[in-house]
């Protein structure tokens, strides 16, 4: 029985809505909710609906999704509030910015109704009473900032249209979630100018990336300047510096060769027959020495007695000896110097 009356009440309900005049309904229940639904006794609800009743003239109750049943002619549905988020376009409208530039501005607005009761009884018309709060709000806010300002801080400008909604909406029963700004135009002649702003902005930046490029530029040829100069004076000072060391090893190295030759020299002129060896080397470098002679110089002196090798070589040999000699009595004569001199009060009385 259950299970017909229900069928017999949606026939009804769907009916009532096909045969409603539009007479019923008021434009602000236009906006907010589809047709008014009809007394039929058993009504479903549909999720995310709000239904206000009235009974004779008055408020009732709001039915909750799902099956409800009325007394049919006492109790009357009069409003339907939708529960979903709502999208509202704001118009267009001019507003004037701190600085004096004239705006075109318009948004987007997102509510949801929080207490259906409210949202019924407390304004005829939520959603132009709302989109004339944003108007008014939107044209107060922009008129705290510069233009600038208005394209940067966007954000922070949505955010303080929502909290002066929702500052008046409360007692709608109306929650604003955010307001979006969709477009902003301004006068051509401001839009020109912003855009010589922009391209003389632009030209700065190139100009100073250039310059500092060059700069940049410069500092670094004259720091690679700096450092090859630095590498080559290195260089060369090492180079000297090995230069020397070579030299200075190659004179000690000569030196102790010739050391070394003049001593095993003295230990052969020593040995048994060391003159007949002298006298040999002496003739062999007499001959060399004259075979020279004519190769580096046009002009030559010569002895009167260039054919006699032995007198030469012999001449050699006495000079020789008489060194060796000469070399003892130098020596004693160095070491006597040396011994202080024991009497020489009794030197001194026998010369007087």
């Amino acid at each position: 029985m259950l299970r017909t009356l229900c069928r017999a009440g949606g026939a009804v309900f769907k009916n009532s809505q096909q045969t409603v005049p539009r007479l019923w309904v008021t434009p602000a229940q236009q906006r907010w909710a589809s047709r008014l639904p009809m007394n039929t006794v058993v009504l479903f609800v549909p999720q995310q609906e709000a239904w206000v009743v009235e009974r004779m003239g008055r408020f009732h109750r709001i039915l909750e999704p799902g099956l409800n049943v009325l007394i049919p002619l006492l109790d009357q549905i009069r409003y339907v509030q939708s529960l979903k988020e709502i999208v509202i376009d704001v118009p267009e409208q001019s507003a004037v910015s701190l600085d004096n530039v004239t705006l075109q501005i318009d948004g987007v607005l997102f509510l949801r109704i929080l207490d259906p009761f409210k949202a019924s009884y407390g304004v005829e018309d939520p959603e132009y009473a709302v989109t004339q709060l944003a108007q008014t709000t939107m044209r107060s806010e922009l008129g705290k900032l510069t233009l600038d300002k208005v394209f940067r801080e966007r954000e922070s400008l949505n955010s303080n249209i929502v909290h002066s909604i929702n500052q008046a909406s409360d007692e709608w029963g109306i929650r604003c979630l955010r307001y979006e700004i969709k477009d902003i135009q301004v006068p051509p002649r401001v839009k020109e100018s912003m855009q010589m702003q922009v391209e003389a902005e632009r030209r700065k930046r190139a100009t100073v990336l250039e310059s500092e490029g060059t700069r940049e530029a410069g500092i670094n040829i004259a720091e690679g300047h700096k450092q090859a100069q630095i590498l080559a004076s290195e260089g060369e000072k090492a180079e000297l510096i090995n230069k020397a060391t070579g030299e200075a090893q190659a004179v000690l190295a000569k030196a102790e060769a010739k050391s070394k030759a003049i001593r095993l020299l003295s230990d052969a002129l020593a040995e048994q027959n060391g003159n007949a060896a002298a006298s040999l080397s002496v003739a062999e470098q007499y001959v060399s020495a004259f075979s020279n002679l004519a190769k580096e110089s046009n002009t030559v002196l010569l002895p009167s007695n260039t054919g006699d090798i032995s007198g030469m070589v012999t001449q050699a040999m006495t000079i020789y000896s008489t060194l060796a000699k000469q070399r003892p009595k130098v020596e004693r004569m160095k070491t006597k110097t040396d011994e202080p001199s024991e009497e020489p009060p009794v030197q001194s009385t026998a010369a007087q």
